[in-house]
């Protein structure tokens, strides 16, 4: 009997696989694919939606978790996850310059936001209006940490590469067996998988399509994550990547030539120097109608939790959500009653 089977391996999966081992809960995972979205989405950790100049949701009880969580997972995994990485703001316009230091007088905001105009970034860019810099901000190297995982747990007999088939699920009045595996309970993190979920498929799953370019450009020396109409950043050297697209209609995961055109036009707005097209990805995101996770107990099954619905803000996202899923459980405390999945079931 393991205390817990995860369905599902991106940033939601690995955060409260992570939470399990540290607590000496018994579990295996069974994931089908190498979480695309997870590693394709960048990772970046940003606590301010840029276009706005508003904080991200719970971005303090957030950013306080982060460091310290991936840190563990750092050191369990002997590789490194966690960098930190600049991210400015291009102002297209002395009024965005204004509304910038308003934002950072803010109680929440001045922490987050430098009031130091950066008037060039790179000779490639032009930006006679100046930059704004976010604080506190990095990225989390899920090309590292998914497949590394992945493999540490795979050694250890405790992860299954393979489609999970809903119909072979046995659900028991305290427990869960599944290809002769039995659990005490649960964990659905399956990001936009969720919609071909018959638990959990009724919940308000919008999915959003997002494309990314990758590209070589010598004359580009970039130190940083540059936010416009879209946003650029390094990946060492002369690569770097454009992104990103977002489409709420169009749910197939590959890439196409309308996302290519629109990326390039982003391209062409932000730098003036040579570029080569190097790939081009794609990838669905776990985007909820109200821009929240969904974190919560299945209300007829009880052995039955999700844990999905990270969205842009995967790497924010889940130490908070897995944390708050492992107390709910385990200590019996409440999940906020805005990420909890209740809100759309009717209860209290």
């Amino acid at each position: 009997m393991k205390d817990y089977l995860i369905v599902g391996f991106g940033f939601a999966g690995s955060s409260f696989a992570h939470l399990l081992e540290k607590n000496q809960k018994s579990f295996v995972v069974f994931n089908d694919n190498p979480a695309p979205v997870t590693t394709v989405a960048g990772a970046m950790f940003n606590p301010i939606i840029l276009k706005r100049f508003t904080a991200v949701w719970k971005a303090q009880e957030q950013m306080h978790l982060l460091v310290p969580f991936f840190s563990e997972i750092e050191k369990k995994l002997a590789t490194p996850l966690l960098h930190k990485v600049r991210v400015f703001r291009k102002f297209t316009s002395v009024e965005e310059k204004n509304n910038w230091f308003v934002a950072s007088d803010k109680p929440i905001l001045s922490e987050y936001l430098s009031t130091e105009i950066i008037n060039e970034l790179s000779p490639c860019i032009s930006t006679p209006f100046g930059l704004g810099e976010v604080l506190h901000t990095g990225m989390i190297n899920t090309r590292n940490l998914i497949p590394t995982y992945q493999k540490k747990l795979e050694k250890e007999g405790n992860f299954f590469k393979e489609k999970f088939d809903y119909n072979t699920l046995e659900i028991k009045e305290d427990s869960i067996c599944y290809k002769g595996i039995s659990a005490k309970k649960i964990i659905f993190c399956e990001g936009y998988g969720m919609v071909n979920n018959p638990f959990f498929n009724t919940l308000p799953m919008v999915g959003s399509k997002g494309e990314l370019l990758s590209f070589e450009a010598d004359n580009l020396h970039l130190e940083g994550v540059i936010k416009s109409d879209g946003f650029i950043a390094p990946l060492g050297g002369n690569h770097f990547k454009i992104g990103t697209t977002y489409d709420n209609d169009d749910k197939d995961p590959s890439p196409t030539s309308l996302g290519r055109e629109i990326l390039i036009e982003k391209l062409e707005r932000l730098i003036s120097c040579p570029y080569h097209i190097t790939d081009q990805v794609a990838g669905i995101r776990p985007t909820i109608r109200d821009r929240r996770p969904l974190v919560g107990v299945h209300p007829i099954y009880k052995q039955l939790f999700i844990l999905n619905g990270l969205g842009t803000h995967g790497a924010l996202l889940a130490p908070f959500t897995a944390t708050s899923l492992f107390n709910f459980i385990e200590k019996g405390e409440a999940i906020d009653k805005e990420m909890n999945i209740n809100r759309f079931l009717g209860k209290k």
